[in-house]
């Protein structure tokens, strides 16, 4: 069959969104679909502490030349070790960002035991599921908030079902995309169960330190670790350093022997090979510069904590108006994160960005921090005339 039998794709949502926001020329337009970072502004900047350290590669990199397909070792010992503080031993490599930590994982899951399940609660990520599809690993779908309010805790009950070598997906901390997670009762919870089971935990961590802080962010992940015996983490740098295009992450694992780590380890060190042979350098290598430096450790984290702060900010000043057009925004209070789900329509969404220039995913997922300067209030506006507008 030639490349004819091919036909058009429809695009995925929320790129498409993006490419509509971009169309738009409309100066107060916002982007409260695409997750990342903006100032007041409205611009993803580029992190002071990341301009530093890029003057300093500039100055002192000595070569080009490739990395190995497991990366920048030094990045990877310094994310562990600076940012993730394992309680336990484990081996890690470099990724294309977080994303391709868990392509990576999932074919080496599937690869290891082509049976098993891999647990995903619903809402997610909605690159979640294509990922483990084309890693051919089967997924078991679990609506978390089937009566509309979304409890991650009912992820723990369905569990019941799992068998031995299943495995979990789990997202650390600040939920993409409800911004609710586990209380530090269902962590215990979660890993105690998991244990009993036998169950493999595969952790994505793509928002660490912009929920409670770079400690509390992670309790659950440390509690996993701590029970659960074979556990994977992807986890991403785009976020937490602004280097989103520059596509930085890590995957590590730990099991119950060194030897059953290394063999896995071989395994995806393989796996990335055979797809794009070595990582990129620049944003590891930024990366590890900072961590690497207490002075630009030091600033990175004020940087880091200023960027968290707006974040509260914002969800403090929306949940303060209460409900508007029928949408209960108070509920934003107990979210972390840059991300929220609203109970909005698909058609006020639709009329929030052809009337006032606010685009956002018509699942009702908001990026909070995509609000520029008077974004609440415009928000809060435009929410209550699209209400209006469609129930006239």
């Amino acid at each position: 069959m030639s490349l004819s039998g091919l036909t058009i794709l429809p695009p995925e949502p929320l790129l498409a969104l993006n490419r509509s926001f971009g169309q738009d020329v409309r100066p107060r337009r916002m982007n409260l679909g695409i997750g990342m970072y903006c100032n007041e502004q409205g611009i993803t900047p580029v992190m002071s502490v990341v301009k530093t350290a890029e003057s300093l590669l500039h100055q002192h990199q000595a070569t080009k030349a490739y990395l190995a397909p497991e990366g920048d070792p030094g990045f990877v010992d310094s994310v562990a070790s600076c940012l993730i503080a394992p309680t336990r031993p484990m081996q890690g490599m470099q990724t294309v960002g977080a994303s391709g930590a868990l392509s990576l994982a999932a074919e080496v899951l599937a690869r290891s035991d082509p049976s098993r399940k891999i647990w995903l609660g619903l809402p997610s990520w909605p690159n979640h599921a294509p990922i483990f599809a084309a890693a051919n690993l089967d997924a078991q779908f679990v609506d978390l908030q089937p009566d509309g309010v979304f409890l991650p805790e009912r992820l723990i009950d369905a569990l019941d079902d799992a068998v031995p070598g299943d495995v979990v997906l789990i997202q650390a901390c600040c939920h993409n995309p409800t911004g609710i997670d586990l209380d530090p009762a269902g962590w215990d919870w979660l890993a105690e169960t998991m244990a009993a089971k036998g169950l493999i935990a595969l952790v994505d961590i793509a928002y660490h330190g912009l929920g409670d802080g770079l400690s509390a962010d992670l309790q659950g992940l440390h509690k996993l670790l701590q029970h659960v015996p074979e556990v994977m983490i992807a986890y991403s740098c785009d976020k937490n350093f602004g280097l989103y295009r520059e596509r930085v992450g890590a995957l590590y694992v730990a099991t119950e022997s060194e030897r059953q780590t290394d063999a896995v380890w071989s395994h995806l060190v393989t796996a990335a090979r055979s797809r794009y042979s070595m990582p990129p350098d620049h944003g590891a290598a930024v990366v590890r510069t900072i961590l690497e430096d207490d002075a630009l450790f030091l600033q990175w984290q004020r940087e880091l904590d200023a960027m968290n702060g707006r974040i509260g900010d914002l969800r403090r000043a929306l949940a303060g108006h209460g409900v508007v057009g029928g949408v209960d925004l108070r509920r934003l209070a107990t979210g972390r994160g840059m991300f929220a789900m609203l109970d909005i329509a698909p058609a006020v969404v639709d009329r929030l960005a052809f009337d006032h220039a606010i685009y956002m995913a018509r699942s009702g997922r908001i990026n909070i921090a995509g609000l520029a300067q008077g974004g609440v209030e415009a928000f809060v506006s435009a929410l209550a005339a699209a209400s209006r507008e469609v129930a006239a």
